[in-house]
């Protein structure tokens, strides 16, 4: 069995590592992703520079390959350029931080690699992890985040997937890891409405003339069975099953345009 890994946060980030251990001893690992961070990316594609991709000696000694671009196209390289046959499960991060919510889903990096490889019929994974400060270890003279408890829960859920693949109508499986788990156990969660409010930071450079930085405060009102809720009053893993699909109520359509 083999498991395509990539995520939107780098190939020298330590969570893609952290994906790598949770399921060596499950399968055969190719480590695929972007050179640098990717976060906020999406599922875009580079269509008018030319990509290069470029071997890493990975901090476990294992091979990885970088590329000049997208998740997406971390995606699509390893399937199409460096693969000879489609993996049994595809894996995007661990990302440092959540990705929970609707409004915020489409703009994941992290989604956009595990979506790109979804539409191929890869059952696959996107695992995020909530970071403080206590999670944060130093190895060698780096900050390394403390993803053991996620390789745990990502190396559990991924035994089921390469056992069973996913249920019909389901394309992947968007995980959240807290902090501070209560226990081992995963909560099925459907998605928050947000996971941010964004807020608008308007500077003057030294020209007087206006920047902007775009950020955001943290939305509050989640509703009760969402990931956020889960995440944030149980402290409980959650998965949420996606499908790409995105097709509304044709019927719905067809009535209120009368035809």
């Amino acid at each position: 069995m083999k498991a395509l890994i990539s995520n939107d946060d780098g190939i020298t980030a330590s969570g893609i590592l952290a994906s790598k251990k949770a399921v060596e001893n499950l399968c055969e690992t190719y480590v695929i992703a972007p050179e640098t961070q990717q976060s906020g990316i999406g599922h875009a594609l580079t269509l008018y520079e030319p990509l290069r991709l470029n071997k890493h000696i990975l901090r476990d000694g294992s091979i990885g390959y970088g590329v000049t671009g997208t998740p997406t196209d971390a995606v699509t390289l390893a399937l199409f350029e460096i693969m000879d046959e489609k993996p049994d499960i595809m894996i995007s991060g661990i990302n440092t931080g959540f990705n929970i919510g609707k409004a915020e889903l489409t703009t994941s990096g992290t989604l956009g690699a595990a979506i790109e490889a979804a539409s191929f019929g890869i059952p696959t994974i996107a695992i995020s992890q909530e970071v403080t400060r206590e999670d944060i270890k130093f190895e060698n003279g780096a900050n390394q985040v403390d993803f053991d408890f996620a390789c745990k829960m990502l190396n559990k859920l991924a035994k089921i997937v390469l056992k069973k693949g996913l249920p019909e109508g389901i394309d992947l499986l968007n995980v959240n890891v807290p902090a501070n788990p209560s226990d081992d156990t995963f909560e099925i969660a459907n998605l928050s409405e947000r996971m941010y409010v964004p807020v608008i930071e308007k500077r003057m450079d030294p020209r007087g003339k206006p920047y902007y930085w775009i950020d955001g405060d943290p939305y509050e009102h989640h509703e009760h069975g969402s990931d956020g809720h889960t995440l944030q009053n149980l402290q409980k893993t959650t998965i949420t099953p996606i499908r790409i699909d995105m097709t509304g109520d044709t019927k719905k359509l067809k009535d209120y345009l009368e035809i």
